[in-house]
């Protein structure tokens, strides 16, 4: 009987089958989203609805990471795709009865958002058991294409799929996305390693015992720790730029124009990611991290010097595409620096640290553009002769002038970062885990 693929082919079959999930998903957040504003007409409704997706993964993070380590990267796998697919589901059920009603996608929402939960650090403690150390960084690039292609794809096709099939024939397509997820993890080893806990109870509260260990550890290694906070600080920025973005473009050009910026951008972004997955990634993750951050923040600043479609579509293309390899990077170095046993929660931690910042920025940026800088830049034209020298002139700049300041915001948090010996020297000080000698064969296939 042939064994079970192993290895970087087990990656790639596993990354397949995640690939195609993540593009149903990618489909049916779109579709959704314009499904619920046809048939409620209201913007703010789905806001909130959306919004609120980020509570319940900011909720189950602690215990979701501490039962990635208990139970391991594929059973976790198992469960979280097994999960999206009973959800998936039910809306399928829903949507065909006609039973379907606004406040319901609420529920919907928060479920897969605690099923992401899971299933997010599971996938990043999958990579380091299943990828040779160098073969690391072209791991996350791969799945970076996915994530971007989703994201940048996705709308696209939802578009037209959405006109031909109907809404619920695109959460069918979605449904039958977790299901191959699913299929790919049966096909597959990904190893175990022996848990560094000896309670075996899996309570509330022994979970959260589990993730403040995980804790522990990070606090006692301050470049880990000065990592997270850069990141914090880098999603701050980015929410910004991602929520501001919409605005700066429709000021002065039409939706479709926006539509091809972001299409443009994510192509960028596409194309980072594959050159990763080539590349294999920088040696040096620390400095280029830090070297691409920068250039996010030289990004933001170009974007906002005019109103010109060229030059905002230049600015995403730079912007995305630095992003891929900021991820990337920092993706390796916790998967390089943080033992197997608290990897699953050490990354649930770090998607709380970017969470939280994110929504800090998306909750302050349309206050701080509205009663700050749009006032203060005009709002049908630029008043101040500096002003106009810095973003241009037209009708609502202050939301490039905004940008513009995150923009430097995030220079000074880079250099200020850069300064900070202990997370410049990290991938130095802090020796690389190995995983030979802490994978247990009695529990191999989990």
């Amino acid at each position: 009987m042939t064994p079970p693929p192993n290895g970087f082919r087990a990656f790639v079959i596993l990354w397949c089958g995640q690939f195609l999930s993540l593009i149903g998903s990618g489909l049916s957040g779109f579709a959704l989203g314009v499904y619920v504003y046809q048939i409620t007409g209201s913007a703010a409704t789905l806001g909130l609805i959306f919004a609120l997706a980020a509570l319940p993964f900011l909720l189950a993070a602690p215990f979701a990471g501490a039962l990635v380590d208990r139970w391991g990267a594929r059973r976790a796998l198992l469960v979280g795709n097994s999960g999206a697919l009973l959800v998936m589901l039910t809306l399928a059920a829903l949507l065909h009865t006609g039973a379907f009603a606004p406040w319901q996608m609420i529920v919907i929402v928060a479920a897969l958002s605690m099923v992401s939960a899971l299933t997010a650090p599971a996938f990043d403690a999958a990579v380091p058991l299943l990828v040779p150390k160098d073969q690391i960084g072209r791991a996350n690039g791969m799945r970076l294409v996915a994530l971007a292609t989703s994201q940048g794809l996705g709308p696209v096709i939802a578009g037209f799929l959405l006109l031909a099939l109907g809404i619920d024939g695109i959460v069918l397509i979605d449904c039958v996305s977790f299901g191959c997820g699913i299929v790919s993890l049966l096909f597959v080893v990904i190893p175990r390693v022996r848990p560094r806990d000896t309670a075996t109870a899996a309570g509330l509260a022994t979970l959260l015992a589990d993730f403040r260990l995980a804790w522990r550890y990070i606090a006692a290694r301050r470049g880990l720790v000065a990592l997270l906070a850069f990141m914090a600080a880098l999603e701050f920025c980015a929410g910004f730029v991602d929520l501001l973005i919409n605005p700066l473009v429709l000021a002065f050009a039409s939706s479709g124009a926006l539509g091809a910026v972001l299409s443009i951008g994510g192509a960028g972004m596409i194309a980072a990611s594959v050159a990763m997955t080539v590349w294999s990634g920088p040696r040096r993750r620390v400095r280029a991290l830090l070297g691409f951050s920068m250039l996010l923040a030289a990004a933001t600043v170009l974007g906002s010097l005019r109103p010109s479609l060229p030059l905002v579509a230049l600015a995403a293309v730079i912007f995305l595409g630095g992003l891929a390899v900021v991820i990337a990077c920092n993706r390796a170095i916790w998967q390089t620096k943080v033992e197997p046993q608290l990897l699953g929660r050490a990354m649930a931690l770090q998607g709380m640290v970017a969470s939280v910042p994110q929504l800090i920025a998306f909750a302050l940026a349309g206050w701080v553009s509205g009663n700050l800088f749009l006032p203060l830049a005009g709002r049908r034209q630029v008043r101040s002769p500096l002003l106009s020298v810095l973003v241009g002139h037209g009708p609502d700049r202050g939301y490039a002038l905004l940008l513009m300041v995150i923009g430097i915001l995030l220079a000074v948090c880079v250099t200020a970062a850069w300064q900070y010996p202990r997370l410049r020297r990290l991938e130095h000080e802090l020796p690389d885990v190995t995983t030979a000698d802490l994978a247990d064969p009695a529990v191999a296939q989990n």
